[in-house]
């Protein structure tokens, strides 16, 4: 009820100050773990590509950001759960991993912090996407979060992901790469990827 509340509210705003363009949003799927996965180029990100969604999309957040008054109650409302900085605990790991097993729909930001380039990923999606049997759904948002200025939201068809399965911890740069290529084609182009 409070989320659905708060997406409401989320979707007047974006409609004034950040219209959104949706492509593709028939690639996520309509039940089952997702692993939504995107670039990551501010705050904002979170809630960009969550909240045109049907489903209700959970994220890892900065533990600090749940101290924030306002703020941290919002962004539990709106799915989040705590990440301790330095790294990702085993506990974050486990909450993570049942989200996904649970028929969730979970964010996820490979590059890790904001990053207007293309850089670095790091392995914790490529991880989850493993371990969780999760489809993984790659996602491109396009814009720089100018005010009434229009930005578009891409996602990509299902990554397949069939030929890594049982190939272990050896596959997960392999599986980042992939994960990374869909999401810059789907920036370039500002089209789906397909399977």
């Amino acid at each position: 009820m409070i989320y659905n509340i708060c997406v409401g509210i989320l979707r007047m705003i974006y409609a004034v100050v950040f219209p959104l363009r949706i492509i593709g949003r028939d690639n996520v799927p309509k039940e089952g773990g997702v692993l939504l996965c995107a670039n990551h180029i501010s705050l904002l990100d979170p809630m960009t590509i969550g909240i045109k969604l049907k489903r209700k999309v959970k994220y890892m957040a900065k533990a600090e950001l749940f101290e924030v008054p306002v703020l941290g109650w919002l962004i539990r409302q709106l799915g989040a759960f705590p990440v301790k900085r330095g790294g990702v605990s085993k506990e974050s790991i486990k909450t993570a991993l049942t989200t996904l097993r649970s028929g969730n729909v979970m964010g996820i930001f490979p590059e890790g912090t904001r990053n207007s380039d293309a850089g670095a990923a790091k392995k914790g999606a490529a991880s989850f996407a493993l371990r969780s049997g999760a489809a993984v759904i790659p996602a491109a948002i396009i814009g720089g979060y100018k005010p009434f200025r229009r930005m578009t939201v891409v996602y990509g068809a299902p990554i397949d992901l069939s030929s890594f399965e049982g190939a272990g911890s050896d596959s997960l740069d392999a599986v980042t790469d992939v994960i990374m290529s869909r999401i810059h084609e789907m920036m370039e182009t500002g089209k789906p990827s397909a399977s």
